[in-house]
């Protein structure tokens, strides 16, 4: 699927964190791990986080929600996230080489995907992530995050 070549990605400004917290509140995998708007709108202004939107001309299409050094001293993915209406045009990806590119001296990015969280565990791996643990019932009881890893140096 070639990239969109006219979204922008760029840091999220202050109107931009509700947005971002409604779209994870509102989606999987947030939904089943019982994450509620007001512990999304904690998550988007973690302290250290960097939250860039992905936008279409004045239109929000998703976000990334990344920490510079969250795993091991590394770069890591906390959160993706894109709107229901964007799904599927690659914006996902934009966002992740965006990741990718904003990290280029780093060795390696990290980020963790719910093992129920199929679709986004598929994107991963064909951009290049690798699977190198798993974490039982790290959020919720029955239920694993997958620890993935990309080399990017």
């Amino acid at each position: 699927m070639p990239l969109p070549d006219d979204v922008v990605i760029e840091p999220a400004g202050a109107a931009d964190y509700e947005w971002c917290a409604r779209v994870m509140a509102s989606t999987d995998p947030w939904l089943t791990l019982g994450r509620d708007l007001a512990g999304c709108r904690v998550a988007v202004r973690r302290p250290g986080a960097e939250l860039y939107l992905a936008r279409r001309g004045e239109e929000p299409l998703g976000f990334i929600l990344l920490h510079p050094t969250g795993a091991l001293g590394s770069p890591y993915v906390a959160s993706v996230a894109v709107a229901e209406g964007a799904r599927g045009q690659g914006v996902g990806q934009r966002l992740l080489d965006f990741a990718e590119h904003r990290y280029a001296g780093a060795r390696n990015i990290f980020l963790c995907v719910s093992d129920f969280n199929t679709d986004a565990r598929r994107l991963y791996q064909r951009v290049g992530y690798e699977v190198v643990g798993e974490l039982e019932d790290y959020v919720v009881a029955g239920r694993s995050e997958v620890l993935m890893r990309k080399r990017l140096a």
